[in-house]
């Protein structure tokens, strides 16, 4: 196998883009990943995207999108994994580039969600359809019962999780391309609307539009590209059951401890090695979740990580210095591709106000639906 790294990489600001088609947008994010790489040409694509069948009722990207930037004749696959599409299109890249089969290809994610489409129905499609939407379950409920579960297990409280929405908006707050580029406080959070108890209208995500793609080649060509490439150490993946009645504890994801745990001994690291991460906070108690599953806190309570700066720029370290999918925003089939991005950025030095000082090691963390699939990624400064 060898060693990969990101060369190009290029982002639509997310949030309600009402002047942006499915297409446009990804191809703005492409060709500037492109364009930033000096590149022409591609081997393969690969679009991370969840649901533009449902969602602008497009299906059959991988051709549409090739032809959209000029590239029609590539090979070009369209990526499914719910909310976890976009880090799985780049798990693929990161492994035809590994395996010698490609030098140039392209990993995007893009998602259209405010076009009409009942954006709860079409995400509900992620979970178990017999045993948890037939019943009437959505996802904010089914994260309000792992957080509830969490409250009585490992006594969290709802200003714990508050804390990690304020955090996530502070950076947010730094980052051009959020969507909710504004601080907010524990009393803004506690006191907004309930959605599913425990959850309230700032513990959870907003729907939004947005594309993101990073071109993949072999390390060893990076330097014809940037002379600041950034090394794709390793990559991890797993699954687990879909249905929360099927887990053997719905306050630990299996799955987002298998696929750090396989990414890690890719990379040939610890987590303390890790000076920086982009996890999955779809809802606040997501991001507890995952920094516990992945080891990101040494000896830190989870559950406390974000009230006390652990996680915080400036702190031991920072997650989700992007404003993460909380204020960032989080176009399902593109939030994993800007994760990566974020980390790609940190890695060069070009994260501005919210650059983490002298971070050489980042990982990224995207999973699907209630954490049945998860992705991590571990890259290092080239």
């Amino acid at each position: 196998m060898r060693d990969v790294a990101i060369v190009g990489a290029g982002m639509t600001p997310f949030g309600e883009l009402w002047e942006s088609s499915l297409r446009q947008m990804f191809a703005d994010a492409a060709l500037e990943a492109l364009g930033s790489a000096g590149v022409d040409h591609l081997d393969a694509l690969y679009v991370g995207n969840m649901s533009g069948g449902q969602f602008v009722g497009q299906e059959h990207l991988g051709p549409m999108m090739a032809e959209q930037i000029g590239m029609s004749g590539v090979p070009a696959m369209r990526v499914e994994s719910a909310c976890a599409s976009g880090g799985m299109a780049l798990r693929l890249a990161y492994l035809e580039v590994a395996s010698g089969q490609s030098d140039l290809v392209l990993a995007a994610g893009v998602e259209k969600m405010t076009d009409g489409a009942d954006v709860t129905a079409v995400l509900a499609t992620a979970a178990d359809q017999e045993t948890e939407v037939y019943h009437g379950i959505t996802f904010p409920g089914l994260y309000a019962m792992m957080a509830r579960a969490h409250m009585e297990e490992r006594g969290t409280t709802l200003e714990d999780m508050a804390w990690v929405s304020v955090k996530n908006h502070r950076h947010g707050a730094l980052n051009p391309k959020a969507q909710y580029r504004r601080e907010i406080t524990v009393d803004d959070v506690l006191g907004s609307a309930p959605v599913a108890e425990p959850l309230r209208l700032l513990n959870c995500s907003p729907v939004s539009d947005g594309a993101a793609a990073v071109l993949v080649v072999p390390l060893d060509r990076a330097r014809e590209f940037t002379d600041r490439p950034v090394q794709v150490l390793g990559s991890g993946a797993a699954t687990a059951p879909m249905a929360l009645a099927d887990r053997a504890d719905v306050t630990r994801l299996e799955a987002v401890r298998l696929s750090a745990e396989r990414a890690y001994q890719a990379a040939g690291i610890r987590p303390s090695d890790i000076d920086v991460a982009e996890v999955h906070d779809c809802f606040s108690i997501a991001e507890i979740l995952c920094i516990e599953a992945m080891g990101l806190t040494d000896g830190c309570n989870p559950v406390q990580a974000a009230e006390s700066g652990y996680t915080a720029l400036g702190g031991t370290r920072p997650v989700n210095t992007s404003g993460g999918l909380k204020s960032k925003g989080h176009p399902v089939g593109a939030t994993g591709v800007a994760q990566a991005i974020e980390i790609y950025e940190q890695l060069r030095g070009e994260a501005g106000d919210r650059q983490v000082e002298g971070a050489d090691i980042g990982v990224t963390q995207n999973m699907g639906g209630s954490g049945a699939s998860s992705v991590v990624h571990v890259f290092r400064r080239g």
